[in-house]
Protein backbone atom coordinates (compact mmCIF):
# COMPACT_ATOMS: atom_id res chain seq x y z
CA UNK A 1 0.00 0.00 0.00
CA UNK A 2 1.13 3.54 -0.68
CA UNK A 3 0.50 6.71 1.32
CA UNK A 4 0.93 10.02 -0.49
CA UNK A 5 0.89 12.94 1.91
CA UNK A 6 0.52 16.55 0.71
CA UNK A 7 1.86 18.97 3.27
CA UNK A 8 3.50 22.33 3.91
CA UNK A 9 5.82 20.68 6.44
CA UNK A 10 7.03 17.30 5.08
CA UNK A 11 9.58 16.90 7.86
CA UNK A 12 6.76 16.22 10.34
CA UNK A 13 5.31 13.07 8.71
CA UNK A 14 8.77 12.04 7.45
CA UNK A 15 9.91 11.36 11.00
CA UNK A 16 6.98 8.99 11.43
CA UNK A 17 7.69 6.99 8.27
CA UNK A 18 11.36 6.59 9.21
CA UNK A 19 10.89 5.04 12.66
CA UNK A 20 9.60 1.98 14.52
CA UNK A 21 7.25 -0.57 12.93
CA UNK A 22 6.47 1.73 10.01
CA UNK A 23 10.15 1.91 9.04
CA UNK A 24 10.30 -1.90 9.04
CA UNK A 25 7.18 -2.12 6.88
CA UNK A 26 8.73 0.33 4.41
CA UNK A 27 11.98 -1.65 4.39
CA UNK A 28 10.08 -4.89 3.65
CA UNK A 29 8.21 -3.24 0.80
CA UNK A 30 4.81 -3.65 2.45
CA UNK A 31 4.37 0.13 2.67
CA UNK A 32 5.48 2.85 0.26
CA UNK A 33 5.12 6.58 0.80
CA UNK A 34 5.60 9.90 -0.94
CA UNK A 35 5.76 13.27 0.79
CA UNK A 36 4.75 16.15 -1.47
CA UNK A 37 5.67 19.68 -0.41
CA UNK A 38 2.81 21.94 -1.47
CA UNK A 39 5.14 24.97 -1.41
CA UNK A 40 7.02 23.49 -4.37
CA UNK A 41 3.93 24.29 -6.46
CA UNK A 42 3.68 27.97 -5.49
CA UNK A 43 4.76 30.39 -8.23
CA UNK A 44 5.96 33.48 -6.35
CA UNK A 45 9.40 33.96 -4.83
CA UNK A 46 8.00 33.69 -1.29
CA UNK A 47 6.33 30.32 -2.11
CA UNK A 48 3.04 31.67 -0.78
CA UNK A 49 0.35 29.08 -0.13
CA UNK A 50 -2.21 31.00 1.95
CA UNK A 51 -4.58 33.92 1.41
CA UNK A 52 -7.46 35.66 3.18
CA UNK A 53 -10.96 34.17 2.76
CA UNK A 54 -13.64 35.79 0.62
CA UNK A 55 -16.35 37.30 2.76
CA UNK A 56 -13.92 38.23 5.52
CA UNK A 57 -13.28 36.48 8.79
CA UNK A 58 -10.32 35.51 10.94
CA UNK A 59 -7.29 33.64 9.70
CA UNK A 60 -6.04 32.48 6.32
CA UNK A 61 -6.92 29.66 3.94
CA UNK A 62 -4.66 27.43 1.89
CA UNK A 63 -4.76 28.68 -1.69
CA UNK A 64 -6.41 26.56 -4.37
CA UNK A 65 -3.76 26.76 -7.09
CA UNK A 66 -0.62 25.47 -5.30
CA UNK A 67 -2.64 22.71 -3.62
CA UNK A 68 -4.44 21.86 -6.85
CA UNK A 69 -1.17 21.60 -8.77
CA UNK A 70 0.28 19.40 -6.02
CA UNK A 71 -2.76 17.10 -6.27
CA UNK A 72 -2.51 16.98 -10.07
CA UNK A 73 1.18 16.04 -9.80
CA UNK A 74 0.21 12.78 -8.06
CA UNK A 75 -2.78 12.11 -10.34
CA UNK A 76 -5.09 12.52 -7.36
CA UNK A 77 -8.30 12.60 -9.40
CA UNK A 78 -7.82 8.87 -10.07
CA UNK A 79 -6.96 7.96 -6.46
CA UNK A 80 -8.69 7.94 -3.09
CA UNK A 81 -8.18 11.39 -1.54
CA UNK A 82 -8.65 12.14 2.17
CA UNK A 83 -8.82 15.54 3.81
CA UNK A 84 -8.45 15.38 7.59
CA UNK A 85 -10.59 18.13 9.12
CA UNK A 86 -12.64 18.79 12.29
CA UNK A 87 -15.63 19.16 9.95
CA UNK A 88 -15.34 15.60 8.61
CA UNK A 89 -17.05 12.34 9.53
CA UNK A 90 -15.83 10.61 12.70
CA UNK A 91 -12.87 8.30 12.09
CA UNK A 92 -13.52 4.78 13.35
CA UNK A 93 -11.80 1.40 13.33
CA UNK A 94 -14.27 0.15 10.72
CA UNK A 95 -13.38 3.11 8.48
CA UNK A 96 -9.69 2.34 8.95
CA UNK A 97 -10.35 -1.26 7.89
CA UNK A 98 -12.17 -0.03 4.78
CA UNK A 99 -9.28 2.29 3.87
CA UNK A 100 -6.70 -0.46 4.43
CA UNK A 101 -8.14 -2.26 1.40
CA UNK A 102 -7.17 0.62 -0.93
CA UNK A 103 -4.01 0.44 -3.05
CA UNK A 104 -3.11 4.07 -2.35
CA UNK A 105 -4.35 6.90 -0.17
CA UNK A 106 -3.66 10.56 -0.90
CA UNK A 107 -3.94 12.63 2.28
CA UNK A 108 -4.18 16.43 2.37
CA UNK A 109 -2.73 18.04 5.50
CA UNK A 110 -4.65 21.21 6.24
CA UNK A 111 -3.25 24.35 7.83
CA UNK A 112 -4.52 27.78 8.87
CA UNK A 113 -8.37 27.86 8.77
CA UNK A 114 -8.52 25.01 6.26
CA UNK A 115 -8.67 24.67 2.49
CA UNK A 116 -10.84 26.14 -0.27
CA UNK A 117 -14.16 24.31 -0.66
CA UNK A 118 -13.55 23.91 -4.41
CA UNK A 119 -10.56 21.66 -3.70
CA UNK A 120 -12.82 19.49 -1.55
CA UNK A 121 -15.55 19.40 -4.19
CA UNK A 122 -13.17 18.51 -7.03
CA UNK A 123 -10.65 16.14 -5.44
CA UNK A 124 -11.69 14.85 -2.01
CA UNK A 125 -13.41 11.47 -1.52
CA UNK A 126 -13.42 11.42 2.30
CA UNK A 127 -13.46 14.23 4.86
CA UNK A 128 -12.33 12.64 8.11
CA UNK A 129 -12.31 13.97 11.68
CA UNK A 130 -10.10 12.25 14.26
CA UNK A 131 -12.07 13.76 17.16
CA UNK A 132 -14.21 16.59 18.45
CA UNK A 133 -11.37 19.06 18.84
CA UNK A 134 -9.23 21.36 16.70
CA UNK A 135 -5.49 21.02 16.02
CA UNK A 136 -3.12 23.47 14.38
CA UNK A 137 -1.28 20.69 12.55
CA UNK A 138 -2.94 18.74 9.76
CA UNK A 139 0.23 16.65 9.65
CA UNK A 140 -0.39 15.18 13.09
CA UNK A 141 -3.97 14.36 12.13
CA UNK A 142 -2.78 12.71 8.91
CA UNK A 143 -0.29 10.57 10.82
CA UNK A 144 -3.12 9.37 13.08
CA UNK A 145 -5.00 8.14 10.00
CA UNK A 146 -1.88 6.56 8.48
CA UNK A 147 -0.97 4.76 11.70
CA UNK A 148 -4.47 3.40 12.22
CA UNK A 149 -4.71 2.14 8.63
CA UNK A 150 -1.28 0.69 7.89
CA UNK A 151 -1.18 -1.62 10.92
CA UNK A 152 -4.22 -3.45 9.50
CA UNK A 153 -2.39 -4.42 6.32
CA UNK A 154 -1.23 -8.03 6.07
CA UNK A 155 2.36 -8.52 7.17
CA UNK A 156 2.70 -5.39 9.31
CA UNK A 157 1.41 -6.77 12.63
CA UNK A 158 0.48 -10.37 13.45
CA UNK A 159 -3.22 -11.12 12.99
CA UNK A 160 -3.32 -12.54 16.54
CA UNK A 161 -2.38 -9.11 17.94
CA UNK A 162 -5.30 -7.51 16.10
CA UNK A 163 -7.97 -10.00 17.11
CA UNK A 164 -8.63 -8.93 20.71
CA UNK A 165 -7.57 -5.29 20.75
CA UNK A 166 -10.00 -2.42 21.35
CA UNK A 167 -12.76 -2.05 18.72
CA UNK A 168 -11.86 -5.32 16.96
CA UNK A 169 -15.27 -6.74 17.88
CA UNK A 170 -17.01 -3.69 19.30
CA UNK A 171 -15.45 -3.85 22.80
CA UNK A 172 -12.49 -2.22 24.51
CA UNK A 173 -9.41 -4.29 25.32
CA UNK A 174 -8.89 -6.11 28.63
CA UNK A 175 -6.15 -5.03 31.13
CA UNK A 176 -2.66 -6.34 30.36
CA UNK A 177 0.15 -7.36 32.74
CA UNK A 178 3.80 -8.37 32.37
CA UNK A 179 6.80 -8.94 34.66
CA UNK A 180 7.44 -8.48 37.54
CA UNK A 181 4.55 -10.38 39.16
CA UNK A 182 4.40 -7.78 41.97
CA UNK A 183 4.95 -4.04 41.45
CA UNK A 184 4.51 -1.45 44.25
CA UNK A 185 2.60 -4.06 46.28
CA UNK A 186 0.22 -4.67 43.35
CA UNK A 187 0.14 -8.28 42.15
CA UNK A 188 -0.78 -9.69 38.78
CA UNK A 189 -4.24 -11.33 39.03
CA UNK A 190 -3.80 -14.99 40.03
CA UNK A 191 -5.96 -16.23 37.20
CA UNK A 192 -3.43 -14.99 34.62
CA UNK A 193 -0.75 -17.12 36.28
CA UNK A 194 -2.97 -20.21 36.56
CA UNK A 195 -2.37 -21.64 33.10
CA UNK A 196 -6.11 -22.35 32.77
CA UNK A 197 -6.82 -20.92 29.31
CA UNK A 198 -10.60 -21.20 29.52
CA UNK A 199 -10.75 -19.31 32.83
CA UNK A 200 -8.36 -16.71 31.44
CA UNK A 201 -10.59 -16.28 28.38
CA UNK A 202 -13.67 -15.74 30.59
CA UNK A 203 -11.78 -13.31 32.85
CA UNK A 204 -10.60 -11.29 29.86
CA UNK A 205 -14.09 -11.15 28.36
CA UNK A 206 -15.54 -9.95 31.65
CA UNK A 207 -12.84 -7.28 32.00
CA UNK A 208 -13.48 -6.10 28.44
CA UNK A 209 -17.17 -5.77 29.21
CA UNK A 210 -16.50 -3.97 32.51
CA UNK A 211 -14.19 -1.46 30.84
CA UNK A 212 -16.53 -0.87 27.92
CA UNK A 213 -19.53 -0.37 30.20
CA UNK A 214 -17.56 2.08 32.32
CA UNK A 215 -15.81 4.08 29.59
CA UNK A 216 -17.85 3.61 26.40
CA UNK A 217 -21.34 2.26 27.12
CA UNK A 218 -22.38 3.41 23.64
CA UNK A 219 -20.18 0.66 22.19
CA UNK A 220 -22.20 -1.98 24.06
CA UNK A 221 -25.36 -0.72 22.39
CA UNK A 222 -23.69 -0.72 18.98
CA UNK A 223 -22.29 -4.23 19.47
CA UNK A 224 -25.73 -5.45 20.52
CA UNK A 225 -27.39 -3.93 17.45
CA UNK A 226 -24.78 -5.56 15.20
CA UNK A 227 -25.27 -8.96 16.84
CA UNK A 228 -21.68 -9.08 18.13
CA UNK A 229 -22.53 -9.97 21.74
CA UNK A 230 -22.73 -13.66 22.59
CA UNK A 231 -25.17 -15.12 25.13
CA UNK A 232 -22.19 -15.49 27.47
CA UNK A 233 -21.34 -11.80 27.11
CA UNK A 234 -24.96 -10.74 27.69
CA UNK A 235 -25.10 -12.80 30.89
CA UNK A 236 -21.86 -11.18 32.11
CA UNK A 237 -23.25 -7.71 31.30
CA UNK A 238 -26.31 -8.48 33.43
CA UNK A 239 -24.08 -9.64 36.32
CA UNK A 240 -21.81 -6.58 36.04
CA UNK A 241 -24.81 -4.22 35.88
CA UNK A 242 -26.33 -5.81 38.98
CA UNK A 243 -23.01 -5.47 40.85
CA UNK A 244 -22.79 -1.80 39.91
CA UNK A 245 -26.38 -1.21 41.00
CA UNK A 246 -25.68 -2.94 44.34
CA UNK A 247 -22.56 -0.82 44.96
CA UNK A 248 -24.47 2.37 44.17
CA UNK A 249 -27.27 1.41 46.57
CA UNK A 250 -24.73 0.74 49.35
CA UNK A 251 -23.17 4.15 48.77
CA UNK A 252 -26.57 5.82 49.05
CA UNK A 253 -27.28 4.04 52.33
CA UNK A 254 -23.95 5.15 53.81
CA UNK A 255 -24.72 8.78 52.96
CA UNK A 256 -28.03 8.68 54.87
Amino acid sequence: MKFTVLTLFPQIPQAYFENSIMAKAVEKGIIAYDLVNIRDFATDKHRTCDDSPYGGGAGQLMMTEPLGRALDSVNASKKHVIYVTPGGKQFTQSKALELSRKDELVIICGRYEGIDQRIIDYYVDDEISIGDYVMSSGEVSAVVVVDTVYRLIDGVISSESLEEESYSDGLLEYPQYTRPPVYKDMAVPDILLSGNHENIRKWRLKKRLEKTLANRPDLIMQARLKGLLTAEAEKMIEEITNQIRLKNNLKKRKRK
